[in-house]
Protein backbone atom coordinates (compact mmCIF):
# COMPACT_ATOMS: atom_id res chain seq x y z
CA UNK A 1 0.00 0.00 0.00
CA UNK A 2 1.42 3.40 -0.95
CA UNK A 3 1.81 6.28 1.52
CA UNK A 4 -0.92 8.29 -0.18
CA UNK A 5 -3.38 5.39 -0.01
CA UNK A 6 -2.44 4.67 3.58
CA UNK A 7 -3.09 8.28 4.57
CA UNK A 8 -6.24 8.85 2.57
CA UNK A 9 -8.63 10.80 4.77
CA UNK A 10 -12.29 9.82 4.99
CA UNK A 11 -15.12 12.33 5.41
CA UNK A 12 -15.66 11.09 8.96
CA UNK A 13 -11.97 11.49 9.86
CA UNK A 14 -11.92 14.98 8.39
CA UNK A 15 -14.96 15.90 10.48
CA UNK A 16 -13.27 14.56 13.62
CA UNK A 17 -10.23 16.72 12.92
CA UNK A 18 -12.31 19.84 12.26
CA UNK A 19 -14.41 19.35 15.42
CA UNK A 20 -11.39 18.66 17.62
CA UNK A 21 -9.56 21.76 16.42
CA UNK A 22 -12.71 23.87 16.79
CA UNK A 23 -13.30 22.60 20.35
CA UNK A 24 -9.68 23.20 21.40
CA UNK A 25 -9.08 26.58 19.76
CA UNK A 26 -10.52 29.56 17.87
CA UNK A 27 -9.66 27.96 14.51
CA UNK A 28 -12.57 26.81 12.38
CA UNK A 29 -11.93 24.79 9.21
CA UNK A 30 -15.61 23.94 8.69
CA UNK A 31 -15.90 25.89 5.45
CA UNK A 32 -12.52 25.04 3.96
CA UNK A 33 -12.47 23.00 0.77
CA UNK A 34 -12.71 19.33 1.82
CA UNK A 35 -10.39 18.25 -0.97
CA UNK A 36 -7.63 20.70 -0.03
CA UNK A 37 -7.97 20.06 3.69
CA UNK A 38 -7.83 16.28 3.24
CA UNK A 39 -4.69 16.62 1.14
CA UNK A 40 -2.97 18.83 3.72
CA UNK A 41 -4.04 16.62 6.63
CA UNK A 42 -2.76 13.51 4.84
CA UNK A 43 0.61 15.21 4.42
CA UNK A 44 0.71 16.16 8.11
CA UNK A 45 0.03 12.53 9.11
CA UNK A 46 2.79 11.39 6.78
CA UNK A 47 5.27 13.97 8.07
CA UNK A 48 4.51 13.33 11.75
CA UNK A 49 4.30 9.54 11.25
CA UNK A 50 1.06 9.45 13.22
CA UNK A 51 -2.37 8.06 12.60
CA UNK A 52 -5.32 10.39 13.07
CA UNK A 53 -6.38 9.19 16.58
CA UNK A 54 -2.87 9.84 17.92
CA UNK A 55 -2.72 13.23 16.21
CA UNK A 56 -6.06 14.26 17.71
CA UNK A 57 -4.96 13.07 21.15
CA UNK A 58 -1.81 15.19 20.97
CA UNK A 59 -3.83 18.18 19.78
CA UNK A 60 -6.01 17.85 22.91
CA UNK A 61 -2.98 17.59 25.17
CA UNK A 62 -0.77 20.37 23.84
CA UNK A 63 -1.64 23.89 22.73
CA UNK A 64 1.82 24.25 21.17
CA UNK A 65 1.32 21.08 19.13
CA UNK A 66 -2.08 22.33 17.99
CA UNK A 67 -0.52 25.62 16.83
CA UNK A 68 2.16 23.70 14.92
CA UNK A 69 -0.45 21.56 13.16
CA UNK A 70 -2.40 24.68 12.16
CA UNK A 71 0.80 26.12 10.67
CA UNK A 72 1.42 22.89 8.78
CA UNK A 73 -2.16 22.71 7.49
CA UNK A 74 -2.26 26.28 6.17
CA UNK A 75 -0.50 26.68 2.83
CA UNK A 76 2.33 29.20 2.40
CA UNK A 77 3.49 29.67 -1.17
CA UNK A 78 4.90 32.95 -2.40
CA UNK A 79 7.78 34.45 -4.36
CA UNK A 80 9.10 37.81 -5.53
CA UNK A 81 6.94 39.27 -8.31
CA UNK A 82 5.00 36.04 -8.71
CA UNK A 83 3.14 36.09 -12.06
CA UNK A 84 4.99 39.02 -13.73
CA UNK A 85 2.04 39.93 -16.04
CA UNK A 86 -0.01 40.77 -12.94
CA UNK A 87 2.69 43.10 -11.63
CA UNK A 88 2.92 44.84 -15.00
CA UNK A 89 -0.85 45.29 -14.89
CA UNK A 90 -0.58 46.74 -11.38
CA UNK A 91 2.11 49.16 -12.60
CA UNK A 92 0.37 50.23 -15.81
CA UNK A 93 -3.36 50.02 -15.04
CA UNK A 94 -4.37 49.35 -11.44
CA UNK A 95 -2.11 51.59 -9.32
CA UNK A 96 -1.90 54.75 -11.54
CA UNK A 97 -5.50 55.88 -10.73
CA UNK A 98 -4.42 56.05 -7.05
CA UNK A 99 -1.60 58.54 -7.71
CA UNK A 100 -3.71 61.62 -6.92
CA UNK A 101 -4.81 60.34 -3.51
CA UNK A 102 -3.26 61.96 -0.46
CA UNK A 103 -2.33 58.55 0.88
CA UNK A 104 -2.72 55.02 -0.48
CA UNK A 105 -3.61 52.08 1.76
CA UNK A 106 -2.85 48.51 0.65
CA UNK A 107 -3.68 45.28 2.50
CA UNK A 108 -1.96 41.97 1.76
CA UNK A 109 -4.36 39.36 3.20
CA UNK A 110 -2.69 35.97 3.62
CA UNK A 111 0.75 37.48 3.06
CA UNK A 112 2.70 34.31 3.94
CA UNK A 113 6.46 34.97 4.22
CA UNK A 114 6.10 38.41 2.67
CA UNK A 115 7.73 38.26 -0.76
CA UNK A 116 4.56 39.72 -2.28
CA UNK A 117 4.63 42.58 0.25
CA UNK A 118 8.24 43.39 -0.70
CA UNK A 119 7.40 43.14 -4.39
CA UNK A 120 4.64 45.71 -3.89
CA UNK A 121 6.93 48.08 -2.00
CA UNK A 122 9.64 47.83 -4.67
CA UNK A 123 7.07 48.55 -7.40
CA UNK A 124 5.70 51.52 -5.47
CA UNK A 125 9.22 52.88 -4.95
CA UNK A 126 9.90 52.67 -8.69
CA UNK A 127 6.61 54.49 -9.33
CA UNK A 128 7.44 57.26 -6.84
CA UNK A 129 4.56 56.26 -4.55
CA UNK A 130 6.43 54.54 -1.72
CA UNK A 131 6.33 57.40 0.79
CA UNK A 132 2.61 58.11 0.42
CA UNK A 133 1.54 54.45 0.71
CA UNK A 134 0.70 52.62 3.92
CA UNK A 135 1.20 48.86 3.77
CA UNK A 136 -0.71 46.39 5.96
CA UNK A 137 -0.31 42.60 5.95
CA UNK A 138 -1.95 39.67 7.74
CA UNK A 139 -1.63 35.91 7.96
CA UNK A 140 -2.98 33.14 10.17
CA UNK A 141 0.56 31.79 10.71
CA UNK A 142 2.73 33.70 13.20
CA UNK A 143 5.94 32.02 11.95
CA UNK A 144 5.56 33.28 8.38
CA UNK A 145 4.70 36.74 9.69
CA UNK A 146 8.02 36.75 11.54
CA UNK A 147 9.81 35.80 8.31
CA UNK A 148 8.03 38.65 6.54
CA UNK A 149 9.06 41.11 9.27
CA UNK A 150 12.74 40.18 9.04
CA UNK A 151 12.80 40.16 5.22
CA UNK A 152 15.47 37.46 5.14
CA UNK A 153 15.17 34.60 2.64
CA UNK A 154 17.18 31.70 1.28
CA UNK A 155 19.19 32.80 -1.76
CA UNK A 156 19.25 29.42 -3.54
CA UNK A 157 15.51 28.95 -3.03
CA UNK A 158 14.71 32.42 -4.38
CA UNK A 159 17.38 32.82 -7.09
CA UNK A 160 14.99 31.76 -9.86
CA UNK A 161 12.48 34.36 -8.75
CA UNK A 162 14.97 37.17 -9.29
CA UNK A 163 14.20 36.65 -12.99
CA UNK A 164 10.71 37.93 -12.17
CA UNK A 165 12.33 41.06 -10.71
CA UNK A 166 14.03 41.67 -14.07
CA UNK A 167 10.88 40.97 -16.10
CA UNK A 168 8.79 43.46 -14.13
CA UNK A 169 11.39 46.23 -13.75
CA UNK A 170 13.19 45.94 -17.09
CA UNK A 171 11.01 48.72 -18.55
CA UNK A 172 9.43 51.70 -16.88
CA UNK A 173 5.73 52.49 -17.32
CA UNK A 174 6.56 54.53 -20.43
CA UNK A 175 8.12 51.48 -22.09
CA UNK A 176 11.68 52.79 -21.73
CA UNK A 177 14.32 50.18 -20.97
CA UNK A 178 15.98 50.58 -17.60
CA UNK A 179 18.32 48.62 -15.37
CA UNK A 180 17.30 48.35 -11.74
CA UNK A 181 20.05 46.84 -9.61
CA UNK A 182 19.08 44.31 -6.93
CA UNK A 183 21.35 46.19 -4.52
CA UNK A 184 18.87 49.08 -4.51
CA UNK A 185 16.46 46.93 -2.50
CA UNK A 186 18.25 43.87 -1.16
CA UNK A 187 21.59 42.40 -0.22
CA UNK A 188 22.65 39.04 -1.67
CA UNK A 189 25.06 36.94 0.39
CA UNK A 190 25.76 33.77 -1.59
CA UNK A 191 28.20 32.43 1.01
CA UNK A 192 25.51 32.35 3.67
CA UNK A 193 22.73 31.51 1.19
CA UNK A 194 20.86 34.68 2.09
CA UNK A 195 18.83 37.48 0.56
CA UNK A 196 18.11 40.35 2.95
CA UNK A 197 15.74 43.18 2.20
CA UNK A 198 16.96 46.66 3.06
CA UNK A 199 15.61 48.12 6.34
CA UNK A 200 13.68 50.93 4.63
CA UNK A 201 11.50 48.16 3.18
CA UNK A 202 11.32 45.71 6.10
CA UNK A 203 10.42 48.44 8.60
CA UNK A 204 7.49 49.88 6.64
CA UNK A 205 4.60 47.33 6.76
CA UNK A 206 2.28 46.84 9.72
CA UNK A 207 1.80 43.10 10.33
CA UNK A 208 -0.97 41.41 12.30
CA UNK A 209 -1.94 37.80 12.88
CA UNK A 210 -5.42 37.27 11.46
CA UNK A 211 -7.75 34.41 10.60
CA UNK A 212 -9.79 35.51 7.57
CA UNK A 213 -12.44 32.98 8.56
CA UNK A 214 -13.27 34.37 12.00
CA UNK A 215 -11.63 37.78 12.48
CA UNK A 216 -12.65 41.30 11.52
CA UNK A 217 -10.36 43.83 9.83
CA UNK A 218 -7.63 44.41 12.46
CA UNK A 219 -6.70 47.84 11.09
CA UNK A 220 -8.70 51.06 11.64
CA UNK A 221 -8.69 51.96 7.95
CA UNK A 222 -10.40 51.20 4.64
CA UNK A 223 -8.22 50.13 1.76
CA UNK A 224 -7.62 51.23 -1.81
CA UNK A 225 -6.20 47.86 -2.81
CA UNK A 226 -6.49 44.39 -1.28
CA UNK A 227 -4.12 41.64 -2.43
CA UNK A 228 -5.38 38.15 -1.57
CA UNK A 229 -3.87 35.67 -3.98
CA UNK A 230 -4.14 31.90 -3.77
CA UNK A 231 -5.96 31.90 -0.42
CA UNK A 232 -9.68 31.61 -1.18
CA UNK A 233 -9.03 28.66 -3.48
CA UNK A 234 -8.85 26.64 -0.25
CA UNK A 235 -12.29 27.83 0.94
CA UNK A 236 -15.69 26.54 -0.05
CA UNK A 237 -18.34 28.72 -1.70
CA UNK A 238 -19.95 29.93 1.55
CA UNK A 239 -16.65 30.90 3.14
CA UNK A 240 -15.43 32.60 -0.02
CA UNK A 241 -18.50 34.84 0.05
CA UNK A 242 -17.93 35.59 3.73
CA UNK A 243 -14.40 36.77 2.85
CA UNK A 244 -15.66 38.78 -0.15
CA UNK A 245 -18.08 40.57 2.20
CA UNK A 246 -15.19 41.34 4.56
CA UNK A 247 -13.18 42.76 1.67
CA UNK A 248 -16.11 44.68 0.17
CA UNK A 249 -16.95 46.29 3.52
CA UNK A 250 -13.33 47.37 4.02
CA UNK A 251 -12.63 48.74 0.54
CA UNK A 252 -12.86 52.39 -0.41
CA UNK A 253 -15.34 53.13 -3.25
CA UNK A 254 -13.51 52.30 -6.47
CA UNK A 255 -11.00 50.20 -4.55
CA UNK A 256 -9.69 46.96 -6.06
CA UNK A 257 -9.22 43.32 -5.04
CA UNK A 258 -6.54 41.21 -6.68
CA UNK A 259 -7.06 37.44 -6.50
CA UNK A 260 -4.98 34.52 -7.73
CA UNK A 261 -4.92 33.45 -11.37
CA UNK A 262 -7.34 30.57 -10.73
CA UNK A 263 -9.63 32.47 -8.36
CA UNK A 264 -12.75 34.47 -9.14
CA UNK A 265 -15.63 36.22 -7.36
CA UNK A 266 -18.78 34.19 -7.87
CA UNK A 267 -22.21 34.36 -6.28
CA UNK A 268 -23.92 37.36 -4.68
CA UNK A 269 -20.81 39.52 -4.38
CA UNK A 270 -19.97 39.30 -8.08
CA UNK A 271 -22.55 42.05 -8.70
CA UNK A 272 -20.75 44.44 -6.32
CA UNK A 273 -17.55 44.42 -8.39
CA UNK A 274 -16.54 45.13 -11.96
CA UNK A 275 -13.85 42.83 -13.36
CA UNK A 276 -11.24 44.84 -15.23
CA UNK A 277 -8.01 43.24 -16.33
CA UNK A 278 -6.62 41.49 -13.20
CA UNK A 279 -8.68 43.56 -10.74
CA UNK A 280 -12.13 43.39 -9.20
CA UNK A 281 -13.16 47.03 -8.71
CA UNK A 282 -15.75 47.95 -6.10
CA UNK A 283 -18.75 49.62 -7.76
Amino acid sequence: MSGSEQNEISDQELQSFIETVKNMSAYDFTDYSDKSLKRRLAKVLLDTRMDLPLLLEKIKQSENFLEQIIKDITVNTTELFRDPPLWLSLRDNIIPPLKNKQDIKIWHAGCSTGQEVYSMMILLYEMGLFEKTRIYATDINSDVLESARTGIYKYRFNIGYLDNFDKVLKYDSGGNQQEVEYSKYLTIDKTHDQIKMHPFLSEKPVYKKMDLVTDVNPFPVKFDLIMCRNVIIYFNYELQNKVFKLFHDNLQPGGSIILGVHETILGPYSTFFEKKDHAYIKK
